[in-house]
């Protein structure tokens, strides 16, 4: 696939672990992208996205799965030790690194709980289920925090986002690992189908020309997976018999 031409990249989980972790992260990148609370619409999607976030924490058991990933992670990069010509000093500040991100999340409080325990967040909670149920008539106390000094929501948001840190910087490092994990290679979809074993992989990235205008509709496990391109406009665009596309299973 030609480097100059726009691609679009797909991520699809193959395990209920991955799923969860991408939701995380999706929601994650989110309260991170929309901390500056200007006006009552962002400051409502920032609410609405915390609550997501700990309604998908509640599932689960996600400190244990991301601590039991953090020592995986360790143990594969041990297996280098033996390699011909690898960086071990680079090696072992990895493994330091993990070392510390799952011991900061072990110490950490339940993931969560100091969002939960909020007396703002857990108002805003309450009405976000009821259409229109956020107006400063339902919500005075958000109305009024609304009218406080940027600088005082914006101190409030770090101080929500930083009891997340062990969370997120946890989750982040094993994603960016488990993504470096499997390179990109070419293949080809006959009649807009294709299907491969998964080989116990957690997680298939796939990039595909945004000339297309296609997209993947992809099922899958641990053990085996079908992608099936469809078009973006419905019938009006044909999938090409052979279609070229980059593809890592993870």
């Amino acid at each position: 696939m030609s480097d100059a031409s726009p691609t679009v990249l797909f991520e699809h989980p193959l395990n209920e672990k991955m799923r969860t972790w991408l939701r995380i992260e999706f929601l994650l990148q989110q309260l991170h992208g929309h901390r500056a609370l200007s006006d009552t619409a962002i400051a409502l999607t920032f609410f609405r996205t915390v609550s997501d976030l700990l309604d998908v924490l509640e599932r689960g058991e996600v400190r244990t799965e991301l601590a039991k990933e953090l020592e995986r992670q360790q143990q594969k990069l041990l297996q280098w030790a033996d390699v011909p010509g690898v960086d071990m000093s680079l090696v072992e500040q990895l493994r330091s690194q993990l070392k510390e991100l799952s011991s900061r999340l072990i110490a950490a409080p339940r993931m969560g709980q100091p969002l939960r325990e909020d007396k703002l967040i857990s108002l805003v909670r309450q009405r976000l289920g009821i259409p229109g149920g956020c107006c400063s008539f339902d919500l005075p106390t958000l109305h009024m925090w609304m009218h406080v000094p940027q600088s005082e929501r914006d101190a409030d948001v770090a101080q929500w986002l930083e009891t997340l840190d062990p969370l997120h910087q946890a989750l982040t490092m094993i994603l960016s690992l488990i993504r470096q994990s499997g390179p990109f290679r070419n293949q080809i979809s006959l009649n807009g189908f294709y299907q491969d074993n998964a080989e116990e992989a957690d997680l298939l990235r796939l990039r595909i020309e945004l000339s297309h205008q296609l997209y993947p509709q992809i099922s899958g496990h641990k053990t085996r997976y079908a992608i099936r391109f469809l078009s973006l406009d419905g019938d009006h665009t044909q999938v090409p018999e052979r279609l070229t596309f980059d593809l890592a299973c993870c």
